[in-house]
């Protein structure tokens, strides 16, 4: 994998030292980051090929900064952790993960865990982090919203929604569809949910709520965010 491009992250940096020199000797160019924070921004802004992922990070947990990568990037991601319960490594990878490793480990499995994860991953992945909207911009890697620089509180099922209707931009997104992702199967046919969030999030995010620019209804159908 001579050129691929691996993301390091984890608090010791006695370890992150010891990848870098030996993936760097075996043909890697390498990032590191030593807090969840710098992992996110040099995931957004460096792309990597790959990332190995410790989760026992400082300031934001490791399985927060892979569902923040996840939010919208599929880049292959390593979790490498001192965690061995067989239920650690479960949630890990429900929660987007594409292989766990855990310490202490052998250089070659690794390298050849990170090659691996490189080849299934797909050629290329063009999607943006931050989506701008006229005043707002989304920021999916961080689960955030700016509008006109000032950050927007949204509570965990705002987001849940808004990131659905973001990822999808510019298509129609079914109220079946909404419903399932964000609240789960059993609620499918709440629809009236979905009214109601949608009214919040109008008044949060649109300039004037009444007659709204990025957050449409299709009537009976379900929802469109454009930009």
């Amino acid at each position: 994998m001579t050129g691929s491009r691996v993301l390091v992250v984890d608090d010791e940096p006695g370890l992150v030292r010891a990848l870098a020199i030996n993936l760097r000797a075996h043909g890697w160019e390498v990032a590191t980051a030593t807090d969840g924070a710098h992992a996110l921004d040099l995931a957004a802004s460096w792309r990597p090929d790959v990332v190995l992922l410790d989760l026992g990070l400082p300031d934001i947990g490791g399985l927060d900064v892979l569902a923040g990568i996840r939010g919208w990037s599929r880049v292959p991601v390593v979790v490498l952790s001192a965690r061995q319960h067989g239920e650690d490594k479960v949630e890990a990878l429900d929660a987007g993960a594409d292989d766990y490793v855990t310490k202490p480990f052998a250089m070659n499995e690794l390298l050849a865990r990170l090659r691996a994860a490189v080849r299934r991953a797909a050629p290329s992945d063009v999607a943006e982090a931050v989506v701008e909207a006229g005043e707002l911009a989304i920021d999916l890697a961080r689960r955030r919203v700016l509008r006109a620089g000032a950050e927007v509180r949204l509570s965990p099922t705002e987001w849940a929604l808004v990131e659905v209707l973001v990822r999808n931009r510019g298509r129609l997104v079914s109220r079946e569809q909404l419903l399932l992702e964000v609240w789960g199967p059993a609620y499918t046919n709440e629809t009236g949910y979905l009214r109601v969030y949608a009214a919040q999030l109008r008044r949060k995010l649109e300039v004037d709520p009444s007659h709204p620019r990025h957050l449409l209804t299709q009537p009976g159908m379900g929802y469109v965010f454009e930009v």
